[in-house]
């Protein structure tokens, strides 16, 4: 993997994000985009990169699907030692990105190099498919986690979510009416994608105020 990362640094930052992207779009997706944005504006300095299988569709072309998620974990891990991060670190994503996250996370917590991580709508399951849950490893999680999850996100409802055996060191932030992009319908709330990133970057702060 090349450790190319996009880096996004308010200048005062007080903590480091390092964000992997979701299986299906890159790391300057219009999402990703959007969410860093709102936590830079946060003083939240944010460094995003790419799984490999990503990074070979800019110069390979096609639709590579990603590989299973614990192939993607060394790749993760060597993120973390490349970008060599000064201060309070924190490590996650977008859906995929921030599952693979919570798969390092206390191997790294454990050794001082990460403070917490942070999901931005896991995958707790594939849509439509209640059953094929990918929680095991979170009811053991003992690094501070933050997951902020659409309130009627496919990948894992709040009425679902709710009912999962969860560690205590994961702290769950619901956004009304969300989807798996954090999306609202206006017509239910009165708000939009916009203003439930915003509220997203202002928890994500508060949070990292907490952990680090």
């Amino acid at each position: 993997m090349a450790n190319d990362f996009l880096i996004n640094d308010p200048g005062n930052a007080r903590a480091t994000v390092l964000l992997a992207h979701g299986a299906g779009a890159p790391m300057d997706s219009a999402a990703m985009e959007a969410i860093t944005d709102a936590l830079v504006g946060q003083s939240i300095k944010v460094a995003r990169f790419e799984f490999s299988y990503m990074a070979a569709r800019r110069t390979e072309g096609g639709r590579k699907p990603p590989p299973r998620a614990e192939r993607l974990l060394p790749e993760y891990l060597e993120s973390i030692k490349a970008l060599n991060c000064v201060g309070p670190l924190v490590i996650g994503g977008k859906s995929m990105g921030g599952r693979v996250a919570t798969m390092v996370a206390d191997e790294c917590h454990e050794h001082g190099q990460i403070n917490g991580v942070l999901c931005l709508g896991y995958p707790f399951h594939p849509p439509n498919k209640l059953t094929n849950l990918r929680t095991a490893h979170l009811a053991e999680l003992n690094t501070p986690t933050l997951i902020v999850q659409g309130a009627r996100d496919p990948f894992g409802t709040q009425e679902e979510v709710l009912e999962y055996d969860l560690s205590p060191s994961i702290e769950l932030e619901w956004l009304p009416d969300g989807d798996h992009d954090l999306k609202p319908r206006k017509r239910v709330t009165g708000l939009t994608q916009a203003d439930h990133i915003t509220t997203m970057a202002r928890l994500v702060s508060n949070w990292i105020d907490r952990i680090a």
